[in-house]
């Protein structure tokens, strides 16, 4: 499509997706939020028409033209003035807000993360959203032996972390980001038992670890917290199958039952939109790479999957953006956000 042609239609798009005005809500009564990770836009990728994010002070303003009800965004490194200039400007606009923390990997990382989950408490943040591997599980590891070392590494950091939070009676929830099956996760949590640590339960994720969202909902329901709401697209290539995020409701997911599933475990939990607007993640499970930590499962589990992809599959091709420009990308993660808000409030009012 011709470039101009592209960018028109995207503000066309954006046009005639209107938002609720703030003087409305929804039938749930609750307005959705967002994760900051929905945007590559920041400091380091930006462009005239859409100019650098500098602090979580701008991205609150745009959070205002979304009437976006919370913002999930990353709080390392805030000083207390600058936590309270966070709460005020918040406050004033009506946004929650949940911070994204690393965890503490040994002792000396202990008094950072202590004035990181102050700070956030200071900026009104109550719930923390983390990860224990920023990657992904079958492209990380390249033996048993590191993945052992990181399940026991990933205890330790938690143990660390369940302290701390505690001590300032914030909660911390775990994301499934590509590392932990479920019943890995629950293992986990299970044994914390804190009522401090739960889960930012994603909707799509272990989707790459041949899970069924709404089968591993299910078991981890009880501690879910928050959320990452997306909805995934997907298609089989010669190395197994693509995994990508698409606009809510063009996707395989049912978003009304799992947000329902969250509802009914905690009626509290906050829905935060992460659509990642980027090239189809492979998911190369007929690759021997992929099973050197998932030596244990079952071809059932890996032939449920493949049938979900084939009955599930997108008709359309999924979405790209290395054939654009840096303007075309943004843009077209800004359309692709308005959309997903416009479906939440229409269709799952939000």
């Amino acid at each position: 499509m011709h470039r101009r042609r592209f960018m028109r239609q995207l503000s066309a798009t954006a046009m005639a997706l209107p938002l609720l005005s703030q003087g409305q809500r929804s039938s749930r009564g609750k307005r959705l939020g967002v994760s900051i990770a929905s945007y590559r836009r920041g400091r380091h990728f930006f462009s005239e028409g859409y100019p650098a994010w500098q602090n979580a002070l701008d991205v609150l303003e745009h959070c205002k033209s979304l009437d976006a009800g919370c913002l999930q965004i990353g709080v390392r490194g805030w000083t207390r003035d600058f936590a309270g200039q966070v709460r005020a400007r918040r406050e004033a606009l009506d946004i929650r807000l949940e911070g994204q923390v690393s965890l503490p990997r040994n002792a000396s990382e202990l008094e950072g993360f202590d004035a990181t989950v102050r700070h956030a408490k200071e900026a009104g943040a109550r719930i923390l959203r983390t990860v224990c591997l920023g990657g992904r599980r079958y492209e990380t590891f390249k033996s048993l032996e590191a993945w052992h070392t990181f399940r026991k590494q990933s205890w330790d950091a938690l143990v660390m972390a369940e302290r701390i939070v505690s001590k300032y009676g914030v909660r911390l929830a775990v994301e499934n980001h590509k590392d932990w099956r479920m019943s890995e996760q629950l293992d986990l949590l299970e044994r914390l038992s804190s009522a401090s640590v739960g889960v930012c339960f994603d909707f799509g994720n272990n989707l790459s670890l041949l899970e069924d969202p709404h089968v591993q909902l299910k078991a981890l329901a009880p501690y879910v917290m928050t959320t990452h709401l997306k909805d995934m697209g997907v298609q089989e290539y010669e190395g197994g199958f693509l995994l990508s995020e698409v606009p809510l409701g063009e996707g395989m997911l049912d978003l009304k039952a799992l947000c329902h599933t969250c509802e009914q475990s905690f009626p509290e939990v906050q829905f935060n939109l992460e659509m990642i607007t980027r090239d189809p993640l492979k998911i190369p499970v007929w690759t021997d790479a992929y099973w050197i930590t998932m030596q244990a499962l079952r071809a059932s589990e890996l032939a449920k999957i493949m049938a979900l992809v084939k009955k599930r599959a997108s008709k359309k091709p999924l979405p790209t953006v290395s054939d654009k420009t840096k303007e075309e990308q943004l843009a077209y993660e800004e359309a692709n956000v308005r959309a997903c808000f416009r479906y939440a409030q229409t269709q799952l009012g939000l």
